[in-house]
């Protein structure tokens, strides 16, 4: 079961999940697939690791780059989806790919990649936000893209993209 907590932030106020001490969701508001699988949750601010997830995402809004892999991550999914969510962790703070550069490193279509990402359940954390369409289009992103302008906007990223 789930633990559920908020945050403020500068995209409005996010929904954070934890379970077995790790964080296994992070939401924007009217994020499509919003708590996706979530299943059952109860209350839970201080669960173990949301107060860290905090002070991480403050560091990140205020134009620190803290590090993905200073939070215990746990994001639920299939074994597909976790292996594309552990590649985007890969792609490195204000730099981006896309999807088709993604699916040749996965050896899988750019469509079955893109659709793990769009179901990525830790956003921020875990950058969806880097994966640009073909020539460094902006298209879908599941907190919508005017989120994912401002976040890459914040990572210094202009619409052109620095290519990972």
């Amino acid at each position: 079961m789930l633990q559920i907590g908020y945050m403020d932030s500068p995209l409005g106020r996010l929904t954070l999940a934890a379970a077995g001490g790790c964080l296994a969701g992070l939401w924007l508001p009217g994020q499509k697939y919003y708590m996706a699988g979530a299943g059952e949750y109860v209350p839970g601010e201080d669960a173990a690791p949301l107060p860290l997830a905090r002070v991480w995402l403050e560091a990140y809004f205020a134009g620190e780059r803290p590090c993905p892999n200073e939070l215990p991550l746990a994001p639920r999914g299939t074994a597909f989806q976790r292996r594309v969510w552990q590649a985007l962790l890969e792609i490195p703070y204000g730099q981006t790919t896309t999807y088709g550069a993604m699916a040749e490193r996965l050896g899988a279509s750019p469509r079955v990649v893109g659709g793990a990402v769009g179901r990525n359940p830790i956003s921020i954390v875990i950058p969806c936000h880097r994966v640009l369409g073909a020539g460094g289009a902006l298209t879908g992103y599941a907190g919508g893209l005017e989120k994912k302008k401002w976040l890459l906007a914040h990572e210094g990223i202009d619409s052109g993209g620095k290519m990972w």
